[in-house]
């Protein structure tokens, strides 16, 4: 592979090294907006990962690609604005697979089952929209190496016999001749795989709450910034604040420093007695501590506050500064990156398709991993935010399952006993880091709640439910279907999501087309 690429931008000669992606190329090319909103604001990279949307741009005269999950190309055309130009090519092969076991998810839980699975005999495929394996924990540039902690997964996944499909989004699954036919989107056109049985490990997003200015360019997730950097963003010399709740905000700032930032405060909306109690929860897991302290080390120098939350993001186009609360006083914090997240959602809509119970927003599930559908697994964080250790043993308990081999496991009491173990450490941690209700607060009429929309606060607020804002102002209904503003509006007025219905994701109208 060679060191760097070539390609334009809005027209303009441009270089990027090989592997990073076209987000990051936009970033270290200074260009902070990648489209202009419904309502002619300028938005940039917010999730990273795929969900929001937020990022599309033309590629090669394609439209709507989301510049996150796109790897730069020798030759490549980006355009941010104007017209796309004629596509270079229009996808349009099928390819079909028959397997006893399919995995749709290939980060840390959806490893493991397929390791598992394709291990005890079963035939294995795996289908992720990623262009390499490992999730979001373990991303890392393509076609460079691992990280240490992902490498002995991914190597195993290597040897095991399954087959990798990456770069496939899976948009349906129906049941059909005792089995399952899923079918997803790839760069080729489309890939239909009919299983036996099906492991979902769809893993999670960021819980990203509205507050004024959260649209402005250079305010992203905290999840989001991490995955930006990890992405190949050249971020040395920004001057950053991360935000918003939970265990995340450490290894991000940690990122973020080591990547040249200037971390100009850790803002944390629990207070001190809710980390204090979680903290004392922490006291049977020392290889955790450890590992806090660790990050907290990497940003020492950074200012660490407890009980603070972002109140509004300042600046003219793109972000200058954010204004922070304790819900007494206010102050203002001078940077150009906002990091910003209140933890993680469980991704369900897939599993929610195919008639798999919930429970408390996650799909339920026995101690097999089996859920309440026969034949369909559920491992990691779609079965309630754990953290990457319940997550492998997740996956290899629900690998073993679908392939009718968990009985057998000489590790089975291991798997469990640590699944039990991390899920009531998880549980500390969601009663600890839960949003309070004052980040409602600094919401206004005329805050943006629905990005994909422009669906403002006060149009939302006279409305009954979800179903009747999406009839009123097509919230919910934009290009990431309700996964930014759905848990939003859950939040702000205790609305759940109505419906959920194929595709699960946006495709290209060809891929609706049934081959046969």
């Amino acid at each position: 592979m060679p060191e760097t690429v070539a390609l334009t931008i809005d027209g303009r000669p441009s270089s990027a090294p090989a592997g990073i992606t076209v987000a990051a190329a936009l970033e270290n090319a200074g260009v902070r907006a990648c489209r202009t909103s419904v309502a002619g604001e300028p938005r940039g990279v917010l999730c990273a990962m795929g969900i929001c949307f937020e990022c599309r741009v033309a590629v090669d005269g394609v439209p709507h690609r989301r510049a996150c999950m796109e790897i730069v190309r020798d030759g490549m055309r980006v355009e941010t604005k104007g017209e796309p130009g004629v596509p270079s090519s229009v996808p349009s092969g099928t390819e079909e697979l028959a397997c006893d076991v399919a995995v749709v998810g290939a980060g840390p839980a959806g490893v493991a089952a397929a390791c598992r699975a394709a291990e005890s005999g079963a035939r294995t495929v795996v289908l992720d929209e990623a262009a390499s394996p490992g999730g979001q924990i373990y991303r890392h540039l393509a076609g460079a190496g691992a990280p240490d902690a992902a490498r002995p997964w991914l190597e195993r996944l290597a040897r095991s016999g399954a087959a990798v499909r990456l770069g496939a989004a899976v948009f349906d699954a129906v049941a059909e001749d005792g089995g399952w036919k899923l079918s997803s989107e790839t760069a080729a056109g489309l890939c239909v795989v009919r299983a036996r049985r099906l492991v979902l490990a769809t893993g999670a997003r960021e819980l990203f709450l509205p507050f004024p200015g959260w649209t402005l360019p250079g305010v992203m997730g905290a999840g989001g910034a991490q995955a930006m950097a990890k992405s190949g963003a050249e971020l040395h010399g920004r001057t950053a604040l991360v935000a918003g709740s939970g265990a995340l905000l450490l290894p991000v700032a940690a990122t973020l420093a080591s990547k040249g930032v200037d971390v100009a405060l850790v803002a944390e909306q629990a207070g001190m007695a809710a980390l204090a109690r979680f903290t004392a929860a922490l006291s049977g897991f020392p290889g955790k501590l450890l590992e806090a302290a660790r990050y907290r080390s990497a940003f020492f120098d950074t200012p660490y506050r407890t009980g603070v939350w972002v109140a509004e993001a300042r600046g003219r186009g793109r972000l200058e500064s954010v204004v922070l609360t304790d819900g007494a006083a206010r102050f203002e914090v001078a940077c150009d990156l906002a990091a910003v997240g209140y933890g993680l959602v469980p991704n369900t809509e897939l599993a929610r398709l195919l008639g798999c119970a919930t429970r408390g927003g996650a799909i339920a599930v026995d101690e097999r991993q089996q859920t309440s559908v026969p034949g369909v697994h559920c491992a990691g964080e779609p079965c309630g935010v754990a953290g990457v250790e319940v997550a492998i043993a997740e996956g290899q308990i629900a690998g073993l399952a679908a392939a009718a081999r968990l009985d057998d496991a000489a590790d089975r009491d291991a798997l469990t006993g640590g699944r039990a173990r991390g899920r009531r450490l998880a549980a500390a941690m969601q009663r600890a880091f839960r949003p309070r209700r004052e980040l409602a607060a600094p919401v206004l009429p005329d805050t943006v709640v629905c990005r994909c929309e422009d669906a403002r606060f006060a149009s939302l607020a006279a409305c009954a439910s979800a179903r009747e804002a999406k009839l009123s102002s097509r919230a919910g209904m934009g290009p990431c279907q309700g996964r930014v503003c759905g848990p939003a509006l859950a939040f702000l007025f205790g609305w759940d999501s109505d419906t959920v219905r194929p595709p699960v994701k946006p495709v290209r109208m060809g891929s609706l087309v049934d081959p046969e």
